[in-house]
């Protein structure tokens, strides 16, 4: 079946379908026409847009060998295109796989209770930001310091990819600030049951100073500051799969809930 006869199925006139894939109207006739080019990011594209599997399209796109048309756009790919044609069918065939991920503000307890929870699943606990700093060679602050956030949360975002490629069974304590770039976070989501650890402010305050208080001496407004940031990021960490509230809980319940709640999913 051809691309017209697909998008004329669900309603959709040439210029929606060319807005949901992300293509021009104009390319978009040209592959109607059979004449358009389809790079393996525009197939992925148009083939979500149409709510198909690419190998559908490709079968309507060149019904006589569909199968060595997908082999020969494979074969084009370079290792960066192969790793994202490799997550995008990973994240299709089998979407959160065995891998849980605690997102909330630092003094959550995502290290303390990600520990516990692997554990309890008998799965692979990993600090995001530890792996960070070992793909960079560099400490944390001297990333900031040297390369600034945006190098950071670049690298984030390559680290959780690899993580997610990884083929077993993983508890991901993530950094607090991962919510607030929308590619990451939605590669987040797509590939693993996401748990936010919420707290009061106050908890959050405690927490951090008994980890180390040297950050928040001689800063009056230091608590001030961290309120402003969680107010900010609330919202983002409220699309998680599942909330589970830590300021009146032991950890023992803590990793109880979240361990049953997962085995439920």
């Amino acid at each position: 079946m051809r691309v017209a006869d697909l998008r004329k199925q669900q309603g959709l006139s040439r210029e929606e379908l060319a807005r949901r894939s992300k293509l021009s109207a104009r390319f978009l006739a040209d592959v109607e026409a059979g004449r358009g080019n389809l790079s393996l990011n525009k197939l992925a594209g148009l083939s979500e847009a149409l709510r198909i599997p690419p190998s559908l399209l490709l079968a309507g796109l060149d019904s006589r060998n569909s199968v060595d048309s997908a082999l020969a756009m494979i074969a084009r790919c370079d290792p960066t295109q192969m790793k994202e044609l490799q997550l995008w069918l990973k994240t299709r065939l089998n979407p959160k796989e065995k891998k849980l991920a605690l997102i909330g503000l630092r003094g959550a307890g995502k290290t303390t209770i990600g520990k516990k929870l692997a554990k309890n699943l008998k799965f692979e606990f990993v600090e995001l930001d530890e792996r960070i700093e070992k793909a960079a060679g560099l400490t944390l602050q001297n990333i900031f310091e040297l390369h600034g956030e945006d190098y950071y949360r670049q690298l984030e975002q390559d680290v959780l990819m690899n993580l997610i490629l990884l083929r077993r069974p993983l508890v991901i304590a993530t950094g607090g600030g991962i919510v607030t770039r929308n590619e990451t976070y939605d590669l987040l989501q797509r590939n693993c049951f996401t748990i936010w650890l919420k707290a009061a402010p106050e908890n959050h305050w405690n927490r951090v100073l008994k980890q180390d208080p040297r950050p928040m001496a001689n800063r009056p407004d230091a608590f001030a500051q961290l309120q402003n940031i969680l107010n900010r990021r609330e919202p983002l960490y409220a699309l998680a799969d599942y909330t589970v509230d830590t300021s009146n809980n032991s950890i023992p319940a803590v990793v109880k809930t979240i361990a049953d709640r997962f085995h439920q999913s």
